[in-house]
Formats: structure tokens, sequence, C-alpha cells
């Protein structure tokens, strides 16, 4: 499906301006807007963001120093490590993305709202048929709340 492919590129594009626009990266975004939910252990981290120890493990380096995550010691396995958001990553976050998420509802504002229900159900459905893990969050009313699942 080109179509998809194509959209894929722009929702990106959408996300990587948003991030550059909150000084992140877009790796550190994604990683940001998946601990909004709760903390996570490193093996944890890396399944879900698709990236390998190493470079995951730069990634949290470089966001714990710009003082928005922090390590934790993990209270089920004294030998690892969870790692959670410090409260100014909590702040970032939530801005970063009530923000891209009003920025990516945008790029659908030319159909009308029964063709944004259906393709909001049409691609709804593409993720629970590909077993996508639920880490993100869900606008409400324009606070970010838990997503339920």
């Amino acid at each position: 499906m080109p179509a998809l492919v194509r959209a894929t590129f722009l929702v990106n594009a959408v996300y990587a301006e948003s991030s550059r626009e909150f000084g992140l990266t877009p790796q550190q975004g994604k990683l940001l807007c998946v601990l909004m939910a709760q903390p996570y252990g490193m093996s944890e981290l890396g399944g879900t963001l698709g990236l390998a120890k190493s470079s995951l493990t730069g990634l949290v380096d470089r966001t714990e120093r710009n003082g928005l995550v922090r390590r934790q010691p993990d209270p089920r396995d004294t030998r690892a490590v969870r790692v959670a958001l410090t409260p100014r990553g909590s702040d970032l976050v939530e801005r970063f993305y009530a923000e891209t998420c009003r920025r990516v509802e945008r790029l659908s504002t030319g159909l009308s709202a029964a063709e944004r229900d259906l393709l909001a159900g049409l691609l709804g459905r593409v993720v629970l048929d590909n077993e996508v893990p639920v880490v993100f969050l869900e606008l409400d009313e324009d606070r970010p709340a838990a997503h339920d699942s």
C-alpha cells in the first residue's frame, strides 16, 4: 500500500518537526512518550522501541544528561534498573505529546467527520491486527490519560 507508506513519511515528518521544536530528537520523543504511562526496564524499552541494547543505552544516557529521565533500581530485580521520567521530563512530554497529537490530527482536516472516524477505525484495526503493544497514551479533552487496553 503505497498510500500507507507515504502517510508514514508524513506523520514521521510532523513528529520530527515537533520534536525539534521541543528540543528533542525523534528518538528521545518516543522514549519520553512511552515512559508517560509508567517506568520500564531496559529490555522492555529496547523491545518496545526496537533498539539494540547499545543504542538504547546511549539514548537513555543522553536523555538522562538532559534531566528528562532517571534510572532507578528495579524492585523485583536488584541487578536491573528501570527508566522513569523526572518531573522536568514529565512536564515536557505532556506538552510535547499534546502538541504532536494536535499536529497529526490536523493532517486529516480535509476529511469529513465520518471519513476521519472511518480512517481512525481502519488504522486502529491495522494496529490491533499487528499486535502493536499499547504503550502510548490517548488524549482525552486536551489532557493525557492512560490508554485502556
